[in-house]
């Protein structure tokens, strides 16, 4: 009984990331997609965009114009490239598979389900910073949560991992709420883009562990 007890206890870390980081996420955005597929109205979609404009001024234009362009690939990019050739040069050859699978899966994820659910962008107010992609779901939401996904991953042993969190939460939050406040997302595009994100890296974290533990406990190896 007792390592059966201890047993479970290794695995409630794993359980808890399978659920929060896999399951709820797939699911939030799979009711989200099915609604969409439908061309079903969000209730809360035009109502919290037009709370955002309401409250729109210059200042925060320019607040917002900067979260939306360090979100954006040409700043995204570049760190991202810088990551993984870190990962690379430090040869920690797990770590950066690990990073190019979560960011350019979640990428090609993204434009995979933009083409395929072809939603229209909102069209509320003439936008500071106009799209002319789909708009589900959201990029900029999609990939920041990615990286943000994979920075706390792999900085959760580390001493800073709090602040990397926090950092990380911060940089998730502004970009997507940089989108709606430009109004080029609706909220549920941006949702949908968290809990795909999450449900991507989440899951190759999962995946690249369980693979790498197999590996290392093989007998005779």
């Amino acid at each position: 009984m007792t390592t059966l007890f201890y047993r479970l206890q290794l695995r409630a870390p794993t359980l808890i990331a399978l659920f929060i980081g896999i399951l709820l996420p797939f699911y939030i955005f799979s009711a989200l997609a099915s609604e969409v597929a439908e061309h079903e109205v969000f209730a809360f979609d035009q109502p919290l965009l037009m709370f955002f404009h309401a409250h729109a001024n210059t200042q925060l234009d320019s607040i917002m114009l900067f979260f939306t362009h360090i979100g954006s690939a040409p700043w995204v990019v570049p760190f991202e490239l810088v990551l993984f050739a870190w990962f690379v040069y430090k040869r920690l050859r797990m770590d950066a598979l690990f990073a190019f699978l979560s960011l350019t899966g979640a990428a090609a994820l993204n434009v995979l389900a933009k083409n395929f659910f072809a939603r229209s962008r909102p069209d509320f107010w003439i936008s500071l910073q106009p799209e002319t992609t789909f708009s589900f779901p959201s990029g900029h939401s999609m990939n920041a949560m990615a990286l943000a996904a994979l920075l706390i991953i792999l900085g959760w042993k580390s001493k800073a991992r709090w602040l990397i969190t926090a950092i990380s939460a911060c940089f998730v939050l502004m970009v997507s709420v940089s989108r709606l406040y430009l109004g080029v997302h609706y909220p549920s595009d941006v949702m949908a883009a968290w809990a795909a994100a999450l449900t991507w890296v989440v899951g190759l974290a999962l995946i690249l562990k369980w693979r790498h533990t197999a590996t290392a406990t093989r007998p005779g190896e």
